[in-house]
């Protein structure tokens, strides 16, 4: 039986592969991981083109210091979201901070730039957690909330459309519901709170 802090076998020597410059192995993680980059990215800019640099810039990082990346800290696609999350943020910090220095009235826009900045940072934060949470959840439970959103089913529709029984469809239901509601608890992807 595999220890529970030992890191999937894939992240380990996909990080091994990055770290010997294998540009197959780049490949790899771009076709696994580039759609979560470019839509975290989405999310917190708001802007297609944006999110495309902030995804070369993050697949950029990953082949430049594949080292930052510490499999025993967490999955590979956890850190890959916290990389996206703090670029994609100083992104938005940079262009909101160079719309204040041209805009009309710099003086009178610092006071409440400031704040205005932060609440769309943190709304973009929460946003790019939903997200991540939404993609990593298992898909049972990500297509029970698809269900329901997006197609307005109730339970029992849900139930019927996944083929499940109508308590099986409420627990997926609450179960994704309440993994969504830790969206507002941290605004970065789980892990790697630190340097990138």
């Amino acid at each position: 039986m595999a220890k529970m802090d030992a890191p999937p076998r894939w992240d380990r020597k996909m990080q091994q592969r990055l770290a010997r410059g294998e540009a197959a192995a780049l490949g790899e993680a771009y076709d696994r991981f580039a759609s979560l980059v470019h839509s975290l990215a989405h999310r917190v800019l708001g802007d297609e083109k944006a999110a495309d640099a902030v995804t070369r810039e993050v697949f950029a990082h990953i082949w430049e210091h594949p080292e930052t990346y510490d499999p025993k800290r967490g999955p590979l696609r956890t850190w890959i979201a916290a990389v996206t999350h703090r670029v994609a943020v100083q992104r938005l910090r940079d262009r909101e901070e160079r719309r204040r220095d041209e805009g009309p009235d710099g003086a009178e826009d610092l006071l409440g730039g400031e704040e205005d900045l932060e609440s769309k940072v943190r709304r973009a934060s929460v946003a790019a957690r939903a997200d991540y949470i939404v993609h990593s959840m298992p898909v049972p439970l990500r297509r029970a909330l698809e269900l329901a959103y997006f197609q307005r089913r109730d339970y029992r529709q849900t139930a019927a459309d996944l083929g499940v029984t109508e308590d099986e469809a409420r627990r997926r239901l609450r179960l994704g519901l309440q993994l969504l509601s830790t969206a507002h608890d941290a605004g970065a992807p789980p892990g790697y709170g630190g340097a990138v």
